[in-house]
């Protein structure tokens, strides 16, 4: 099956990730803090194909599970 340019060939429901990470405002999935753009301080994961965004202060916390490759909603 082909896709379309810029449509993941892998789930084709699934919108295409933004080309860059800095592009949109990134939300923190752990405590919902915004920030506009993501700061390079943050921590990106990519669990089941999406991107979650995770703050400093939420990054820090949680650091060993994040190491570990938890899934977030374990931790």
């Amino acid at each position: 099956m082909l896709s379309s340019p810029g449509e993941d060939p892998r789930n084709p429901e699934q919108p295409p990730e933004p080309a860059e990470p800095g592009d949109e405002t990134a939300v923190c999935s752990r405590c919902g803090k915004p920030a506009e753009n993501t700061p390079p301080t943050w921590t990106c994961s990519v669990e089941n194909g999406r991107r979650h965004y995770f703050c400093d202060d939420c990054a820090r916390a949680n650091l060993r599970a994040i190491e570990g490759r938890l899934d977030s909603p374990w931790w």
